[in-house]
């Protein structure tokens, strides 16, 4: 019986994480930030493109359901998740907490909205590290904060 409650709770959790971030931004927790853009989707993740190397820090991967869904001929509205992180942080975020690495690299999550606008969505690299309760990466995530929000306010055009 409790097997059966817990894998209940596990796939509520499961289900929950996949609830797209525009409508659970108020669940999404605390830090997470979201501006909307009135530019287009593949513009803004252009701009946000060039604003991660502008302000120096690395783009490290990419992921986007409507990017694999167009190569298979379906088109969705677009979405696109940002890798982001710099390895010098990599270093000093293991030396403080090695468990702290599973949130490495930050994300940024592009959405293209049905009114053609487009939302940009972080959590707050504070937000993110806060729960390891290190005063090391408390610190370097107070660097990353307003790094994070000029790459999307520079991108956003403001």
């Amino acid at each position: 019986m409790f097997a059966r409650h817990w894998m209940g709770w596990v796939l509520s959790l499961t289900l929950a994480a996949l609830v797209p971030v525009g409508a659970s931004a108020q669940v999404a927790g605390a830090g997470t930030r979201t501006v909307k853009v009135s530019q287009p989707f593949d513009a803004v993740v252009s701009r946000l493109e060039k604003s991660i190397e502008a302000n120096k820090m690395g783009l490290v991967s990419q992921a986007s359901a409507s990017r694999g869904a167009a190569g298979r001929g379906i088109k969705i509205r677009g979405n696109v998740v940002l890798m982001v992180f710099r390895n010098d942080y990599a270093v000093r975020m293991l030396a403080a907490s090695v468990p702290s690495g599973f949130e490495a690299p930050l994300r940024i999550y592009v959405t293209e909205g049905a009114d053609g606008a487009t939302s940009v969505s972080w959590r707050t690299p504070s937000a993110v590290f806060g729960p390891y309760g290190s005063t090391e990466l408390d610190a370097m995530a107070r660097e990353l904060d307003p790094i994070f929000e000029k790459i999307v306010r520079d991108a956003a055009g403001g």
